[in-house]
């Protein structure tokens, strides 16, 4: 896909609308994972260069259309000027004339929550002309919400030059080399987190390019369920079992190897107290609680990533976000980081867990912003946010 890129783009002196993805974490009032904001640096500094004023919008959570405090993104503006390195302002309405007296004020402002509004999930016309009315040019830097057809994403493409920023540029380089290339083999595509359907299409997708597919997270729950095993108060998709079943043929039918836990991680409850033990996924019984791969899991999977000449990973393999149910998500990630092979991760639980479990980042050959827009995009569908940003 060849994009229209900023350095296509006349800048100087224009008033830029730039779509951002500053849907982040936030706790206690504070930004928990400052990734997403970092990450379009590269895009303001390159505007900035050219003398222009920047109105950044974005989303924050599903407050569905109606202007929820908890999903405001003025909490977000003292953490965004320190991590860009600029002042921001801040406009609690996307209406002309308070944006331009914002505007004569900082030279970088931020709008409320485009989902405040409904016309913004909508695609809406009227109020993808409204957003594009404040700016002289449109730049896409929001990777992560470009599998979205939204007014900010894509309706506002039919008002206004548009151009994808830096972020943008740099996951399609990145990410075309899978979507669109032979990624070198042997293949592997390690796949984690909760819901199947999510992860249907990619599965499918890749089930006859893949040398090795490794679920594991609540997932593999459901997978093991397919297989015959019980799982008893474990969280699973009952309902998606005919569908893991049926990737299972799939990949026997294509001699690919798709494994799902040998052992696993067992509470009765789920808290950071809780006392676990490593089982066989045949002893699952009871009251018992899948919430991690276990050790065996995790050698086999280790091994195959350590010989394996490209991997991707999207989803964590427990509940990472709880101590006693770390070990097998940091222990593949780091199996990652220290295989040579050329590693492409995804999806916002996976890059959380990256932080959250200290673990190198920089040894990844990309780290992409997008979870459902990775996972989109490697499968080879369409994106809307993208699409009208082709050169």
């Amino acid at each position: 896909m060849a994009l229209k890129t900023l350095d296509q783009a006349d800048l100087t002196n224009k008033t830029v609308l730039v779509r951002v993805d500053f849907n982040v974490p936030i706790q206690n009032g504070n930004v928990a994972d400052t990734s997403r904001i970092e990450a379009v640096k590269p895009t303001i500094e390159y505007l900035l260069q050219h003398n222009c004023k920047i109105i950044l919008c974005s989303h924050l959570g599903r407050p569905e259309g109606n202007k929820n405090p908890e999903f405001s993104l003025k909490q977000i503006v003292s953490s965004a000027s320190k991590i860009l390195g600029h002042p921001i302002g801040f406009c609690a309405e996307p209406q002309t004339e308070l944006v331009k007296n914002a505007l004569v004020k900082n030279q970088i402002i931020l709008l409320e929550n485009t989902r405040y509004y409904p016309g913004e999930e909508a695609n809406d016309k009227t109020f993808a002309q409204q957003l594009a009315s404040l700016a002289n040019v449109y730049v896409n830097d929001a990777f992560g919400a470009s599998h979205r057809a939204h007014a900010s994403t894509e309706g506002v493409t039919k008002f206004l030059p548009s151009y994808a920023g830096k972020l943008v540029e740099a996951e399609i380089n990145a990410l075309s080399k899978i979507r669109e290339g032979s990624p070198k083999p042997p293949f592997t595509f390690v796949i984690g987190g909760a819901k199947i359907d999510t992860k249907i299409g990619i599965l499918k997708n890749f089930i006859d390019k893949a040398d090795n597919i490794l679920i594991g997270g609540a997932l593999a729950n459901t997978f093991l369920a397919a297989a015959g095993f019980n799982v008893a108060e474990s969280k699973v998709e009952t309902d998606k079992t005919a569908i893991a079943q049926e990737i299972m043929l799939l990949a026997e039918k294509h001699h690919g190897r798709l494994l799902i836990p040998v052992d696993v991680i067992v509470a009765d409850e789920v808290s950071n107290t809780t006392l676990t033990i490593n089982i066989p996924v045949e002893d699952v019984l009871g009251n018992m609680k899948i919430l991690d791969i276990g050790n065996k899991t995790i050698e086999t999977y280790s091994e195959i990533i350590k010989n394996s000449a490209t991997v991707v990973w999207n989803g964590p393999m427990g509940l990472y976000e709880l101590e006693p149910f770390q070990n097998g998500t940091k222990m593949i990630a780091e199996a990652i980081a220290n295989s040579p092979c050329k590693s492409y991760v995804g999806g916002g639980d996976s890059v959380d867990a990256l932080a959250k479990l200290n673990v190198d980042q920089t040894k990844f050959t990309h780290i992409s912003t997008g979870g459902g827009a990775m996972i989109e995009y490697i499968e080879g569908n369409k994106m809307p946010g993208l699409e009208p940003l082709m050169d």
